[in-house]
């Protein structure tokens, strides 16, 4: 490999470069090697976290006072409650797990001596929590990821772990004789081999597009080397002269909206009289490392709607995203209302972000040396693929996804039948290198969107010029992008927005058809002129319904649509839905 200067930006070369490319690979392939050792997650971030904890921790003397007399209190609330407990089994607890967390949920959980064991775990996630908080000096994000990594450390130590300390584990094997561990061991090994094979977990075999998921009909109208454009089948005689595309993300297959038949959107809002077209996006290889996020917007969303106005010339378009296909729709918005393009009739947002100051818990992985660790990774390879942030992602909700299946599959013995939505979430999709760095560094560490410094097409695009009404989707338990961050749509565009909060998680709360049992939405629309709420404020003012929130959407829908009439003819097929790229591996 050359030796070849790289320029600072200044005309310098040679010895006043800032780097030789050469000697940068070098880097790039130990930070590629320390990724896998460390399953994506940069020990550089962790330990310059930990440093500015522990250096004010040590300089702090009233926060160490006030740790010490808050431990004390909190060894006087167990004393107290062992001794209560001692002479009344059921004593009330002197504290509860925090919403969510269900490790202590059963009965046998509050008597003795399990109750002991839970109360001192609880008391101690609370003073460690203490701990971690409102040290002086220490930064707000290094302050979240040493909380978080405190967390993940004592979780390990948690009772419902430990088989010895589990009453319902140990109700079992009493109960079994034994045999649930046996099954456990049985499972565990079995997780292994799959793991080493690359397999998917147990079950998912049982949901193949096209046969149990994917099956709404439907014909395949246009590909090129990054889309499969689906037009779906009518079933109704007549249908909404507006076509609705839907653009989902690319980190996961599309028919998570098409699942099987009753949890399918695509089938319903067909169902509705809608004429539906849907993006399959291509799963990329090493070869497609330097697809940029302007070949997305281009070859992605501009390409699928121009096709559509090829083939409906004089129809309007309802534009739907979901998730990092939403955000990558608001851009094309924005750059299309730039430009004058006036082809859509309305923008929906599920669950997708515009504004990345906020992004939830994913801004504990979203740091210079976090990026930098993740860009190495996906130079090596050329894409990043799911494995290599699999365990940061787990991480995120190490308790449902990690300790709870530990315990119900290794201790108790069983395994959770798979369903739709669990088959869809094993069947991942690769994200090139450089359209997956330019996401994260603009997108999510720049925050160019909102700030008004974003550029497509080379030309800025700017949010404020939307002019079609939008209507947005949060969910309540959304780890992925939080409802209070999909919220601010609000503030960055100016006309009119309908937001649905519903009540679910990323995933869930959007696969939400009628008759769900369980499920509830908070609805209303602020003109381009009215006051803007707060998020807290606008929740206290919306009441919760019963029922699932595509019934509304598919109401607003048809208010800005033209009245029924034949549908369209199809396009020219090129394979039946779900065509060839959802299959790519």
């Amino acid at each position: 490999m050359a030796l070849t200067p790289k320029s600072d930006g200044s005309g310098a070369t040679g010895d006043e470069s800032l780097g030789i490319e050469a000697f940068q690979a070098v880097d790039r392939i130990r930070e590629a090697l320390s990724g896998q050792l460390s399953g994506g997650v940069s020990p550089g971030s962790l330990m310059m976290a930990y440093v500015d904890w522990a250096f004010h921790l040590a300089q702090a003397p009233g926060k160490q006072m006030e740790l010490g007399v808050k431990a004390g209190r909190k060894w006087q609330r167990l004393m107290a409650h062992l001794m209560a407990s001692a002479m009344d089994p059921q004593a009330a607890p002197v504290i509860t797990p925090l919403p969510g967390d269900r490790r202590f949920a059963g009965e046998a959980w509050a008597k003795p001596p399990f109750s002991w064991m839970s109360q001192a775990f609880l008391l101690q996630q609370q003073w460690l929590h203490n701990v971690t908080h409102e040290v002086p000096g220490v930064t707000k994000h290094h302050e979240d990821v040493v909380s978080f990594a405190a967390k993940q450390i004592l979780d390990v130590c948690a009772p419902s772990n430990n088989p010895f300390t589990n009453p319902e584990v140990v109700a079992r094997t009493w109960a079994t004789g034994g045999m649930n561990l046996v099954k456990g061991w049985q499972n565990w090994l079995q997780d292994v081999v799959r793991q080493i094979r690359q397999e998917p977990p147990e079950g998912v075999e049982a949901f193949t597009p096209g046969r149990d998921v994917a099956v709404t009909p439907g014909k395949v109208i246009f590909r090129n080397h990054l889309i499969e454009l689906i037009q779906y089948t009518p079933t109704t005689e007549t249908v909404h002269p507006e076509p609705v595309l839907i653009v989902p993300a690319w980190i996961m297959k599309y028919y998570i909206l098409d699942l099987s038949p009753e949890n399918s959107l695509i089938r319903w809002l067909v169902a509705q009289g809608h004429t539906v077209f849907a993006i399959s996006w291509r799963n990329p290889g090493a070869e497609d490392r330097d697809l940029t996020l302007e070949d997305y917007r281009r070859l992605g969303v501009m390409a699928a709607l121009d096709e559509i106005t090829r083939l409906m010339p004089d129809q309007k378009i309802h534009a739907t995203g979901y998730c990092l296909g939403g955000t990558l729709l608001s851009i094309a918005a924005a750059a299309m209302a730039g430009k004058g393009d006036a082809r859509l009739a309305s923008l929906t947002q599920l669950a997708a972000q515009v504004d990345f100051a906020e992004p939830g818990e994913l801004a504990l992985f979203i740091d210079p040396s976090q990026l930098h660790l993740l860009e190495s990774m996906m130079w090596n390879r050329g894409y990043l693929s799911a494995d290599q942030m699999a365990g940061a992602f787990q991480l995120l909700r190490s308790n449902d996804l990690i300790w709870s299946r530990m315990v119900r599959d290794y201790m108790m013995g069983e395994r959770t039948a798979m369903n739709d939505l669990m088959a869809w979430n094993a069947d991942s999709t690769r994200m090139p290198y450089r359209m997956h760095a330019e996401y994260l560094r603009r997108l999510y560490l720049n925050n160019e969107l909102s700030s008004g410094r974003f550029t497509a097409g080379g030309k800025t695009v700017l949010l404020q010029n939307i002019r079609v009404p939008i209507f947005a989707v949060g969910t309540e338990r959304d780890h992925v992008a939080p409802w209070k961050s999909v919220y601010k749509i609000h503030q960055f565009t100016d006309c009119e927005v309908t937001f649905a909060l519903t009540s679910g998680g990323h995933n869930a709360g959007i696969v939400s058809p009628p008759g769900h049992p369980r499920r509830r939405y908070r609805l209303a629309t602020r003109a381009h002129d009215d006051a803007l709420l707060p998020p807290e404020t606008w929740v206290e003012a919306n009441p919760a319904t019963e029922g699932s929130w595509w019934t509304p959407w598919q109401a607003w829908l048809a208010a800005r649509s033209g009245a029924p009439a034949a549908p369209p003819a199809m396009g020219n097929a090129l394979a039946d839905a779900p065509g060839t790229y959802v299959f790519q591996r």
